[in-house]
């Protein structure tokens, strides 16, 4: 999995449709092997972004949470922790 792709679900306050559509940028990115598409390519990679961010939303409203509510400081602040534990194994 792409590490530049995050977790959007259950959050407070909720995934924005700008957060969704980079995610499917990333992914569209990832699958293609391509940072920017050719303008040839262009209207495809752009239908393809568009396609999975729609189903990216309808899968996120349609899930049940049975967790606690995770908060956009909070993950960053895990992000870190994982970050210095791995710089400290490669010490």
């Amino acid at each position: 999995m792409c590490r530049n792709i995050h977790v959007l679900y259950n959050f407070d306050p909720p995934t924005t449709p700008d957060e969704i559509r980079s995610a499917a940028l990333q992914y569209v990115r990832k699958v293609s092997g391509l940072p920017h598409p050719s303008m040839t390519d262009e209207e495809a990679f752009e239908r393809a972004v568009g396609e999975i961010a729609a189903a990216t939303a309808r899968l996120l409203s349609s899930l049940r949470a049975r967790t606690a509510v995770r908060t956009r400081e909070g993950e960053r602040k895990r992000a870190r922790r994982r970050g210095l534990r791995r710089f400290e194994r490669q010490s």
